[in-house]
Formats: structure tokens, C-alpha cells, sequence
């Protein structure tokens, strides 16, 4: 079965491919009697490469389910592109401030500071000498 264009067009801007997910229509399961159970309306899907997986029941129709699947699959993929491009965004961007050089005004702050500690330190004296 074909799929709809903007699905296509998301899954192809993540670079996966219709053969890595596994896709399967099983029995649905909860409210709705015999008709629920008679028939395997619930589509589930699986990225192979991530181990992502999809089950959909919302609609009584299984092609309706089935798209519904897809663009929760999609969503989720994005999501966890997103979630490793912030991460390392995330990881530069900290190590770009521990890299960073001290600017004039932090390294005049920081000689008073030693110099103010140096003088407290020189006035206590060597131990033993009272």
C-alpha cells in the first residue's frame, strides 16, 4: 500500500525507508464487542534500526489507522532527531563556555581577589612564632 505524500515527504527528509519498518494489523483489544474482536484493525509498526514501535487503534477503520500510525512514527523520529541535535548543540555549547578566555574585567576581579587573600595570609604569621 502506498502511503500519503506528506508522510513520504517527512519520512524521506528523515532518511527512512518504508523497507525498515515492519508493519503489522493485529486484533484490537478493549471497548467494542464482537466487532473489535472479529477484526485486526489495529496497525502496528516497528523502525527497525531504533527500535521504535507504533500501535494504533484509534479509528474503526484500518486504513485510517494505518496513516494515523505512520504520523505517530514520524512524529516520533523527529522527535528523537531533535532531541540528539539539542543534545549536541548542547554539548558544544558547553564546552565553548569552559574553552572560553577570561575577559579583562574577570581577570583584574580575580589578581585582587589572590592579592586580598595573599594579604590576609601574610598577616597570620609562620606557626609557632607568638
Amino acid at each position: 500500500m502506498e502511503l500519503p505524500s506528506q508522510i513520504q515527504a517527512r519520512l524521506d527528509a528523515l532518511g527512512v525507508r518504508a523497507g525498515d519498518v515492519e508493519e503489522g494489523f493485529i486484533r484490537g483489544s478493549g471497548p467494542g464487542g464482537q466487532k473489535i474482536n472479529k477484526t485486526s484493525s489495529t496497525v502496528w509498526l516497528r523502525h527497525r534500526p531504533t527500535g521504535l514501535e507504533v500501535r494504533c487503534q484509534r479509528e474503526r477503520s484500518q486504513v485510517a489507522n494505518r496513516e494515523l500510525a505512520w504520523t505517530e512514527l514520524a512524529a516520533k523520529l523527529e522527535a528523537r532527531r531533535h532531541a540528539a541535535e539539542m543534545a549536541r548543540r548542547s554539548a558544544f555549547e558547553q564546552a565553548r563556555r569552559r574553552n572560553r578566555k577570561k575577559s579583562f574585567g574577570q581577570k583584574l576581579r580575580q589578581v585582587a581577589d589572590k592579592r586580598h587573600r595573599a594579604g590576609i595570609k601574610a598577616g597570620r604569621g609562620r606557626a609557632g612564632d607568638e
